[in-house]
């Protein structure tokens, strides 16, 4: 049932409509059914009630956005480090997802979540561009494009030490670290999610190197471990790098510095572009000044 509503309803995401499904909105012949795979023989007559966009607890809160880009259906911003995209344990208040509530107040209930129009995610201390929907249809035309590995991210990260290659290709399943349920981890196939990235070298300095890197999976932590399990992880990650960082600024040197992808109700590609933020700039012409070498 739930493919044959998928296929009706291109407007709804199937975990959508299995959530509505589940909730009891949908009923067969009159009658209430609440697993999405009921065997369908043809010619039932199926009544689906969608409710409108659920509000939230959420209060908006006015918090300034370097909007990048914005339209009727589709918001791009470019975080700032230290902002949390959704409201989360510890994290109440003074999220993206507060602010964009602020400003366009159409995403409430958007996806049907407590993250409403959020497409993607990045973590608190990554800088760079993310995409909110405003609507349903537009957060589905873009989870398509991620969920089939459409859209193009473009990270740029410095990392402590140097790549084994001036570019190459991680293939690496990640998944919950086994000695730490709070961390990410490279692990064994059956025990995590298939991930891959890929890196190109940009500068070259003693002890680091500039790169840009390519998700071509969004799992969590993805680009942090799959550059430390490469033995060069990102400067002033404290996470999953050296303890002590090896420059002296309070975060991790990752930005996402470029989107590619289709907007709702276009057919050609779009790219948008978020500049470095000046305390990365600043680490970066530090770095320069010293004696850098080009790749």
């Amino acid at each position: 049932m739930d493919k044959f509503l998928a296929a009706a309803l291109p407007q709804h995401s199937r975990a959508r409509l299995q959530a509505l499904i589940k909730a009891g909105r949908v009923r067969i012949n009159g009658k209430p059914v609440q697993k999405s795979g009921h065997v369908l023989l043809g010619g039932e007559s199926i009544h689906l009630r969608v409710p409108t966009a659920e509000p939230t607890d959420l209060v908006p809160e006015h918090i300034p956005l370097d909007i990048v880009f914005e339209n009727e259906e589709v918001l791009i911003v470019n975080k700032p480090a230290g902002l949390v995209v959704h409201p989360a344990a510890g994290h109440a208040h003074g999220t993206l997802v507060h602010a964009a509530l602020a400003h366009a107040p159409q995403i409430e209930g958007v996806g049907g979540e407590l993250r409403p129009g959020l497409v993607h995610r990045l973590d608190k201390d990554t800088s760079g561009l993310i995409v909110l929907a405003k609507n349903e249809r537009a957060q589905r035309f873009l989870q398509a494009q991620f969920q089939s590995r459409e859209v193009r991210k473009t990270y740029l990260a410095l990392v402590d030490g140097h790549p084994p290659t001036s570019s190459g290709r991680i293939e690496a399943p990640i998944g919950r670290d086994p000695r730490e349920r709070k961390r990410m981890a490279v692990v064994p196939v059956t025990k995590g999610r298939a991930a891959v990235s890929e890196y190109r070298l940009i500068e070259r300095f003693p002890n680091h190197a500039l790169l840009e890197v390519n998700p071509l999976t969004g799992r969590t932590h993805q680009i942090r471990v799959h550059l430390a399990f490469l033995g060069c992880s990102v400067a002033g990650d404290r996470v999953y790098g050296k303890r002590r960082p090896s420059l002296p600024f309070p975060r991790h040197f990752l930005h996402a510095a470029r989107l590619t992808l289709r907007l709702p109700g276009e057919e050609d590609l779009r790219t948008f572009e978020a500049p470095l933020p000046p305390d990365l700039q600043k680490a970066l012409m530090e770095l320069r000044a010293i004696g850098p070498l080009r790749a």
